[in-house]
């Protein structure tokens, strides 16, 4: 019980988040500030903040410009996963937790139309938000499913790479989501993440101290937990880094690992 009041806690901040990013106005996005309620909490803008660890301002200037604005307004991430995962033309990809479509979108246009891009995400409001900025960037090559990240409703060896923004953290069953992950993955295939991760000398007790859960802290492994979680769900080649501070001891993370068996 108590975490599936964790998973509804995290249900409604992104739908809360996703409502506001439906109210913002005509869709031009120009200078329109929208809170942050999920990941960062403590009110930092998604679109107008540069330097806030969470949002948009973390994509490569004119990286999303071609974007719908609703996309880039409800980017709640913590970095660029797209910017590790090296996508090539024709790969098939999953994004977990996919909220607006921002990844999704991006992946799509890198992979071409001989390539696909899914999106995984539990709220309803996200995935409305997400399809309609798919129909609005035109986009044929996405499909935006329900489901949770820790049941994936894919079938085994369905896309070459998973990428994720930031969402991992809130998993209530990290194991089940390395599991899966590497499960839908083909041989070969590869993670790229980006996520909160804490110093491993952060105790649970320490992360809770710098971080609500659903704000992307508390519930966030430290990097030793990452690494070892990667091995036991059978990834090699795994690497976690380290790329800007979020709270005290909490940075957010680059994580790569592969799945062995040819490289694709």
């Amino acid at each position: 019980m108590a975490d599936e009041g964790l998973r509804d806690q995290v249900r409604e901040r992104y739908a809360r988040a996703a409502r506001t990013v439906a109210r913002s106005g005509d869709g031009t996005g120009a200078g329109t500030e929208v809170r942050a309620d999920c990941c960062g909490g403590g009110g930092a803008t998604v679109l107008d903040d540069q330097d806030a660890p969470f949002g948009a301002g973390l994509y490569e200037p004119g990286e999303t410009s071609e974007l719908p604005a609703e996309a880039v307004l409800a980017s709640l991430g913590c970095g660029n996963p797209l910017a590790v995962a090296e996508l090539k033309a024709g790969e098939r990809v999953l994004d977990l937790g996919s909220g607006g479509g921002i990844d999704v979108l991006l992946s799509a246009r890198r992979v071409g139309p001989a390539g696909f891009a899914y999106g995984l995400d539990m709220t309803d409001e996200m995935l409305d938000l997400a399809r309609a900025n798919a129909a609005r960037a035109g986009a044929t090559n996405v499909e935006f499913v329900k489901g949770h990240i820790e049941d994936i409703p894919l079938p085994d060896a369905a896309v070459d790479v998973v990428i994720s923004n930031c969402v991992i953290n809130l998993s209530v069953d990290k194991p089940a989501v390395l599991a899966e992950m590497f499960r839908v993955l083909a041989p070969g295939g590869r993670i790229g993440i980006s996520d909160v991760v804490a110093q491993d000398e952060l105790s649970a007790a320490d992360r809770a101290e710098r971080g609500s859960y659903v704000g992307c802290i508390a519930g966030a492994l430290s990097r030793s937990e990452y690494l070892d979680g990667l091995a036991s769900a059978g990834f090699v080649d795994a690497d976690v880094a380290f790329t800007h501070e979020a709270a005290p001891g909490m940075h957010a993370a680059i994580i790569r690992a592969r799945r062995p068996g040819a490289e694709r």
